[in-house]
């Protein structure tokens, strides 16, 4: 029987043996929308393959500590993002205190909000978000991109509630002004 027929939880068994094939055929269906998390965070795509890859390895020696609470790929996706949070934090210089400084900021430009904000395309809303900040970026590819609440993002990113609120806030509104200069 090929490994390309078993079903994930299959597999799973299969690669807690440590059985090649079944970890390669686990990497086949998972790489490309990891490799998309990847991007998403650490922004190079060189720099995304070797997160991605990292991130396959960490999940592959961890595997035991799958516990099937929630589904197989949302449990890779947190070790990507992870990973790939730390990795941009280790090259990018960036620290939990910039977010801190930021907040303090102030910003005064007044807001424009005559912009139907329901006829921009994805690739123009993904477009602007690599124009802004890191961390505003970052906390809007966590928020919409990868679903998690305020409370999964203050772990990932050791930020304060208060923090991370304000941050998503001011990333939006950062936003909301980059795609009205667009239209």
């Amino acid at each position: 029987m090929s490994v390309a027929s078993l079903n994930i939880e299959e597999l799973i068994a299969l690669c807690k043996e440590k059985n090649q094939k079944a970890e390669f055929e686990i990497y086949h269906r998972y790489c490309k929308a990891m490799y998309n998390v990847a991007l998403r965070i650490v922004k190079d795509e060189h720099y995304a393959e070797d997160v991605m890859q990292e991130g396959f390895l960490r999940a592959f020696t961890k595997i035991h500590d799958y516990r099937q609470e929630v589904a197989f790929g949302a449990w890779l996706k947190r070790i990507i993002i992870n990973y790939s949070i730390d990795f941009y934090k280790k090259n990018n210089a960036f620290r939990p205190d910039d977010m801190e400084r930021i907040l303090h900021k102030v910003e005064d430009e007044p807001q424009e909000t005559d912009v139907d904000f329901t006829q921009l395309k994805a690739a123009q809303v993904l477009n602007a978000m690599q124009t802004l900040k890191d961390n505003y970026r970052m906390v809007l590819t966590l928020h919409f991109i990868e679903g998690y609440d305020h409370e999964e993002m203050t772990e990932i990113l050791k930020i304060s509630n208060a923090s991370c609120r304000t941050t998503l806030s001011r990333a939006k509104e950062s936003l909301r002004k980059v795609l009205v200069n667009i239209n």
